[in-house]
Order: structure tokens, then C-alpha cells, then sequence
């Protein structure tokens, strides 16, 4: 169900919400948080929509869809409301603020009389976001702050944004795209022969954040020479070489689809290892509301990342 609410209030918002509670029965789940969505693009605002849809079946929220319209028009806010099939296990509330309501500040006033009560916020930017994500009107309001640099206009410059501005309760999905390559690197190092890795090679895109952060992730948790290169091919991160006196670590995806693991005395293994979705990399961050320390150590650590000029081929 899509309620409008057109030339609108919070308070009408809310009121209609406790309509819909009570006449259809809708809107009964417990929320465990308040997502809270910054965006303009009409398109960015529905592939958001559809991400936190499918990450709230696992997480039951309310979603509150921030989207900023036309500075320069005279002040008013446009509402809508989805519930039942059009907002999955969450409740949607779009708002448009126009004018002054397009500002940060009036922004955010917006968005605290909707926030649930007692619950946690978290705040997500699905494309470009804030220099300094905590300084923002939104992020103040959230105890998560969520971007994703690799949907930046420049990419390049958001991480660089990002490393420069991190504090507790900061994220990127960069990082979270690395889950399944940091256990499975993890888990390699766990099987005999267990020699001290002496240097690492990490090796993808030129303009690849996500191949940035598991080379500083390296440099941090290995203390070694982790050397950064650019991959001659496959998609985003392809290749981590870890050298050990018994032999390298090898885990390669030179096709952005499927990886190959290689370790010393043991046969190669093909992993499905294709880069993961906004939806499910939004329910992993999701799952957790205290700060992640290891994606700010990893942060810090790029820069003790050594880069390389020579292309490095990913060949299985």
C-alpha cells in the first residue's frame, strides 16, 4: 500500500500512520532501529527503497527516505507512506523537502519527530555523502553512519574523504564487500604449515576502494610489507598473494565471478566469489550497532601500503 501525502506535515504523517495501525492492521512487527536514507536522484530513491526492503526481513525497521528537492522553490513537504508489500518487513516514509526544508538542518528536523522511540538510528548515504559523515545534521542523529564511496561520483576522492574524517561508528560498503575475501584469507592461514606471512601482494582496479582497504587490512593485522598494484584484469579486487618460506597464499578472481584458492601441499579451490549486492552488504551492517574498529585500523593502515606501477595479471 502507497499512501501520498502531498503539500504535508510530520504531524499529518504520523497521524496517518496510527490510522493505517489501527484500521488495517498493518505496521504491527517490532522495530529493532530507524534507518534514515539521504538521496536525490528519483532512481537512487527506489534502488534505495528496494536495498532496505530486502535487508528489513532481517531486520525490521522503519525506513525514513530523506530526498531533497528544489532549493529554490517556495516551502513545502511532500510525503508518501509504504507499508504491506511495498515497504517488505519496515514501514517506507518518503519525504521531499522544498525550499528551506532542503536545507541540513530543517532536514534533519524533519526526520526526528519520525524516529522511533528508544530505537537506534542509522544513517545511510547510497551515493555521494557528506565530507565529514558525523559533522552532518543526520549523521549527529545516528549511532551507524553508512556510505558507500564505490556509487561516489569520485570515487577516489570519497575514500579519501572517508580516511581523512573516520570516527567510532563510521562504515563504507567498500569494506563490507571484503567479508567473504577476509575469511577465506583468515581461514587459509589457519592450516599447516603455519610460517609467519613475510609480505603480501594485493593487486586490482586502479580505482578500486574495496582493493585499498584489504591492503591496509594487511599492512594493520600482519604487520608486513603489503604492496598495492594495479590488475591488468577482472573487476574491482582480483588477486591477494600472501608469501610464506613454504609458499604463497594465492586467492584469485580474475573474472569478477569466481575466485581460485591456492595454498602449498593442497589443491586448488574454486570459491564463488562474486562482488556482493547493496541489499545484503546493508544487512550485514545492519547486524551490528557498536563501532568497527577493524575497518577504522584498516583505514589508517593504507597508508603504509606501498603502491606499485606494474600491472599484475590475475591468471588462475
Amino acid at each position: 500500500m502507497i499512501v501520498d501525502l502531498p503539500s504535508s506535515t510530520t504531524s499529518a504523517v504520523n497521524k496517518k500512520l496510527v490510522e493505517l495501525r489501527e484500521s488495517g492492521g498493518v505496521l504491527a512487527l517490532g522495530r529493532v532501529l530507524t534507518l534514515v536514507v539521504v538521496t536525490d536522484d528519483s532512481q537512487a530513491i527506489e534502488n534505495a527503497i528496494a536495498a532496505a526492503n530486502a535487508a528489513s526481513r532481517e531486520h525490521p525497521c522503519r525506513v525514513i527516505v530523506l530526498a531533497r528537492g528544489q532549493r529554490r522553490a517556495a516551502a513545502r513537504l511532500d510525503a508518501q507512506i509504504r507499508v504491506g508489500g511495498d515497504a517488505g518487513a519496515s514501514e517506507v516514509i518518503v519525504l521531499r523537502g522544498y525550499g528551506q526544508l532542503a536545507a541540513d538542518e530543517p532536514g534533519a528536523g524533519m526526520v526526528m519527530p519520525l524516529l522511533l522511540p528508544d530505537a537506534p538510528v542509522v544513517a545511510w548515504w547510497p551515493g555521494d555523502a557528506p565530507a565529514v559523515p558525523s559533522e552532518d545534521a543526520i549523521g549527529r542523529l545516528a549511532q551507524r553512519r553508512i556510505t558507500d564511496a564505490l556509487s561516489a561520483k569520485n570515487p577516489l576522492k570519497a575514500f579519501e574523504q572517508r580516511r581523512a574524517s573516520y570516527v567510532a561508528g563510521d562504515t563504507d560498503l567498500t569494506w563490507t564487500r571484503l567479508t567473504g575475501w577476509r575469511a577465506l584469507l583468515a581461514a587459509a592461514l589457519d592450516h599447516p604449515p603455519h610460517d609467519p606471512v613475510t609480505s603480501a601482494l594485493v593487486a586490482g582496479e586502479a580505482v578500486s576502494p574495496s582493493t585499498d582497504l584489504v591492503a591496509g587490512w594487511l599492512a594493520t593485522r600482519l604487520g608486513v610489507k603489503v604492496k598495492r598494484s594495479p590488475s591488468s584484469s577482472g573487476a574491482g579486487l582480483s588477486l591477494v598473494r600472501l608469501n610464506r618460506q613454504s609458499g604463497p597464499i594465492e586467492l584469485i578472481r580474475p573474472d569478477g565471478k569466481t575466485g581460485t584458492l591456492r595454498q602449498p601441499g593442497q589443491p586448488d579451490r574454486m570459491i564463488a566469489l562474486s562482488r556482493r549486492g547493496v541489499p545484503d552488504c546493508l544487512a550485514e551492517e545492519l547486524r551490528r550497532l557498536d563501532p568497527d574498529e577493524i575497518y577504522g585500523a584498516a583505514l589508517a593502515g593504507v597508508a603504509d601500503v606501498t603502491r606499485g606501477r606494474t600491472p599484475v595479471k590475475a591468471e588462475v
